[in-house]
């Protein structure tokens, strides 16, 4: 057995060695040992072991030692135990080394040993290594090797004599080197993987590079095959199998080896698996034996031969066929099978589908495939085993094909599709390959009222899948009537069963949608069974956009079911279906439930349309729906945000659907940008943004503006209301009757000039006698001396008649009669006289008379005549009445100028000017009659209920006329009724 020792490589250990030596032998003088003698050396390159052998004579203990022979370096230093052969007589000691024996040469000595005591050293014996300078080659080492993986392994690099070392390369890792000599360098790989199939390369560069070495190494695994066993075919031999196991990493000459019972195997097995080999005689035992450069494995097999039959795949097989069955015949290899009980699998392939027919019988050789479909392509194989003591399946026969004969074709799967105004499509599926049972050549569609005994049928194209309708035609759209569609399918080899549908002519109400949720297998649909119902049902679906002539897809479900899951190639996402589930689809199809959904929901692809508005100082945005494709899922509500730049605020979360509008307020003046988002399960929308510019709002002033003069006027009809109704009590209140001073005459016969005397007293006072039933009214004339107002008496003091004279008016007794004015302006200052308890009017130039104030005026147009008795019988009663309608003055009358007879201060001052129909006059006729003087105003101004208006231009008189008529009218209301 090869022994590894210690290698020693310092020199002062000799040293040490020697002394002990030396110490032993004079300590044990008495023993002698015997050097060792004809040391032998014997290496395996391919093992780096080195033999030592020797003659020792009867020492077994030996001290040995192993150098490097160029440096004299210790390689190892070991005290060994050695037996003597006894044939040869010789000791011999194995030692592997960890280098190859070929990188450098090696010294060996040899000495005995007994406890202390060692003999002398023997003769060195060298193992020649390959770095002799007579050998001047570029060399590696070592070549070819096969080790096992996860081993250590070392290589040495001997260069060209005079060549420089560069390094060593173990396939693309550069090593780490040991120099062993003046040319030969070594390194040691660790754990070594296993090798591709040309195994590993090992490379030494020397020269800088320019030149190279190399060497191949191979590592591998042992053999480790698994899953022996043997079985019969003919029923005579036997035909072993096994595993190889796991790869071993070596191939072609370094594979492995196998031989079943010593027979060595020699099939070309290399590409098998599993690995077989041939026994020509059952023999129910048998030994594997694997081997390989890096070992061997073994493995056994018992069985009996009826245990392990596997028949041989059928040969020549042939196949008689029909539309609906075939009869498939073959052969076998070995007449032995005939009386064999067998049981055979078919295995039939379409293009849809695999399956597979089981048959038995003795020496079964054709079997007969029933239920096959028309016009049908198949491909079949048959395999066979042992019916007794089944051991396995054999193999597969070689494929067989043949096609079915044709056959009358399926009835068409029919549905339909109705619009709103009685039009339609009647609609089926295209048959397929095995439905057809053969070429389509046509389908007849047949429309049937059986009400009214209609009738319509066309041929349409083997392409055609769908016909219009217009029901208008064939029904008159009773409650109970109905139309039916049948489709026929024609081929080569006849007609197909009609499949009718009922079309529906009423107008079905509509039913709630419910929403579902798409899963990984569809749309789970649900529904209440009814017991009463027990025909089929039909579940339609389409894209719910769709509203007329739409391309719908349907499933018919058996009666009974309450549940079905829908899939389709065509969904696609971010698309609303719509599914109707119907009941009784050939006879009256009848809507049960509805259901929408999506497969998959996607943000809305178009946003709302958006409109911003002011109303007011707020802002309203109002957007449009978005139509139904561009949802692309269940909208969940709006989201309203603020733009600002690129930084959107959002003001609110709009979740009720029926709301498309929002108001903004509180916003000050200025410009904004909003932004509206339809949302989804899947997210927001891009959104759409408008701007407006808030503004004062000038509408809003103007509504203000007109309610305002609105509820003025409501308040002006109401008070005018209030006091049409009270105007009783408004007169009363407000506008008392003010008596009417009259003359006694009747001055409207003529008119003519009015003499007035200056009373003798310069001041007048009108006096009211309520005593005095006949004439309420009266003019007094009252002396100077008596009390003014304030009661005090101004004396007999002499009458100063250049001072004006003063006429008193007292106006406390009211006449129920309304006042009636004669002229448009009578009124217009009336309200003065009311509040006072007496009107004082001055006259300029009043001369003191004592005659009376109430004159008369001589029809004849004679001057008039003082009368100082006041009659209560004409004119309705007696005093001093208003001014007269102006008249025209007579031919023969000159009215003479106004200015000699007023004084400068009068006519230039603001005072007061009498009426127009006031004719004064002459100087001569004043002189003649001997009357007041003519520098007296008119009368009338005493009893006037207006103010004395001064000196003004005719325009102003015009502007007060205007002005008066309001309260003209006002007056007009008041006396609009006399009691």
């Amino acid at each position: 057995m090869p022994h590894l020792c210690v290698s020693l490589s310092s020199k002062p250990l000799w040293l040490v060695c020697t002394l002990l030596g030396l110490s032993a032998v004079h300590t044990h003088a008495n023993i002698v040992l015997t050097v060792p003698q004809q040391v032998s050396l014997s290496a395996n390159m391919g093992t780096q072991q080195l033999s030592i052998s020797w003659l020792g004579g009867a020492a077994t203990t030996f001290d040995l030692i192993i150098l490097r022979t160029e440096f004299n370096e210790t390689v190892c230093y070991d005290t060994v135990f050695a037996t003597v052969n006894q044939v040869s007589g010789r000791h011999q000691w194995n030692w592997t080394s960890v280098e190859p024996l070929e990188c450098t040469s090696l010294s060996i000595k040899l000495r005995s040993r007994d406890g202390h005591t060692t003999s002398a050293w023997s003769n060195t014996e060298i193992l020649q290594g390959r770095d002799l300078p007579s050998n001047k080659d570029f060399q590696m080492y070592p070549q070819d090797r096969i080790v096992p993986a996860g081993a250590n392994n070392s290589f040495c690099c001997i260069v060209e004599e005079g060549k420089g070392f560069d390094r060593i390369r173990y396939s693309m890792t550069v090593m780490n080197v040991t120099r062993l000599s003046r040319r030969s360098y070594a390194t040691s790989v660790v754990s070594q993987g296993p090798s591709g199939r040309t195994g590993t390369n090992v490379f030494c560069y020397a020269n800088q590079m320019m030149e190279l070495t190399g060497a191949v190494i191979f590592v591998g695994y042992p053999p480790l095959p698994s899953h022996f066993v043997c079985e019969t075919h003919d029923l005579v031999s036997a035909v072993c199998q096994w595993n190889e196991g796991r790869d071993t990493h070596l191939y072609g000459k370094r594979g492995t080896r196998y031989s079943v019972n010593n027979r060595h195997c020699t099939q070309d097995i290399s590409q098998e698996k599993p690995k077989e080999c041939s026994v020509a005689q059952w023999e129910g035992n048998w030994t594997l034996v694997a081997v390989n450069p890096l070992g061997q494995y073994s493995l056994t097999d018992s069985a009996e031969l009826s245990h392990r039959v596997c028949p041989v795949p059928p040969v020549n097989l042939s196949s008689v066929v029909h539309a609906w069955n075939a009869t498939v015949l073959w052969k076998w290899n070995y007449s032995s099978y005939s009386s064999l009980d067998l049981i055979c699998q078919v295995e039939l392939t379409t293009r849809e589908n695999k399956t597979k027919r089981v048959f038995f019988g003795m020496g079964l050789q054709s079997v007969v495939l029933s239920d096959l479909q028309p016009n049908e392509d198949y491909s079949i194989q048959v395999r066979c085993g042992a019916q007794k003591n089944f051991w396995k399946w054999g193999n597969w026969s070689k494929p067989v094909s043949f096609k079915t004969n044709t056959d009358a074709p399926d009835a068409p799967d029919v549905w339909m599709w109705m619009n709103k105004d009685k039009t339609g499509q009647v609609i089926w599926k295209p048959l397929t390959r095995r439905q057809s049972r053969g070429q389509i050549k046509a389908y007849e569609v047949t429309l049937w009222n059986p009400e009214e005994n209609l009738q319509h049928t066309e041929i349409l194209s083997a392409d055609t899948h769908a016909v219009l309708v217009n029901l208008t035609q064939m029904a008159s759209f009773s409650s109970d009537s109905k139309v039916i569609a049948t489709v026929i399918a024609k081929n080569i080899k006849g007609t197909s069963q009609p499949a009718s549908v009922g079309l529906r002519l009423t107008v079905v109400d509509p039913r709630a949608v419910s929403r579902i949720v798409y899963t990984e297998k569809g749309f789970p649909l649900f529904w209440q069974s009814n017991v009463n119902t027990t025909c089929s049902y039909v579940v339609q679906w389409h894209d719910a956009s769709c509203t007329h002539d739409c391309p719908v897809e349907w499933i018919k479900v058996a009666a009974g079911n309450t549940n079905v899951s829908i899939e389709s190639v065509n969904f696609q996402p971010g698309v609303r279906y719509i599914f109707s589930l119907y009941s009784c689809p050939s006879d009256s199809p009848e809507l049960l439930q509805h259901w929408q959904g999506y497969t998959r929901e996607l943000v809305p692809s178009r946003s709302v349309p958006l409109w911003s508005s002011q109303h007011a100082s707020d802002i309203v945005l109002t957007w449009g729906e978005i139509p139904l494709p561009d949802r692309r899922g269940f909208l969940l509500g709006y989201n309203v945000y603020m733009s600002n730049g690129s930084q959107l605020t959002l003001l609110a979360n709009m979740s009720d659907l029926g709301t498309r509008n929002y108001i903004v307020k509180g916003f000050p003046m200025g410009s904004y940008k909003f932004t509206v988002k339809a949302y989804t399960s899947a997210g927001e929308d891009t959104g759409t943004t408008a701007s407006i510019m808030l503004e004062p709002y000038t509408d809003w002033l103007i509504l203000e503006i007109l309610a305002s003069l609105g509820i003025i006027a409501s308040l002006l009809i109401i008070v005018t209301f209030i006091c049409y109704k009270k105007r009783k009590w408004v007169k009363k209140a407000f506008y008392p009757d003010i008596p009417e001073p009259k003359l006694p005459s009747d001055w409207s016969r003529t008119q003519g000039p009015l003499d007035v005397k200056p009373s003798p007293h310069s001041m007048v006072h009108i006096v009211e006698k309520p005593d005095w039933d006949c004439s309420k009214e009266a003019l007094v004339v009252i002396p100077e001396e008596d009390e003014d107002d304030d009661g005090q008496g101004i004396g007999d003091e002499p009458v100063d008649t250049d001072e004006p004279t003063s006429l008193r008016y007292y106006n406390q007794v009211v006449d129920e009669r309304p006042i009636r004015p004669r002229f448009p302006d009578s009124s217009a200052s009336s309200a003065s006289s009311l509040d006072s308890a007496h009107t004082d009017v001055t006259y300029t130039g009043i001369q003191t008379s004592g005659s009376s104030l109430v004159f008369q005026v001589d029809p004849q147009g004679q001057q008039p005549q003082a009368d100082h008795s006041f009659s209560c019988g004409e004119g309705g009663g007696g005093g001093y009445r208003p001014q007269m309608q102006p008249r025209a003055p007579n031919e023969d009358m000159g009215l003479a100028s106004l200015e000699p007879f007023l004084e400068p201060q009068a006519a230039s001052a603001g005072g007061y000017k009498p009426q127009s129909s006031w004719h004064l006059d002459s100087p001569m006729e004043a002189g003649e009659r001997g009357s007041l003087a003519p520098s007296l105003g008119s009368p009338t101004s005493v009893a006037s209920t207006q103010f004395l208006l001064p000196d003004g231009e005719e325009h102003e008189e015009e502007k007060r006329q205007l002005s008066s008529s309001a309260a003209t009218w006002f007056t007009n209301l008041l006396s609009s009724t006399k009691p």
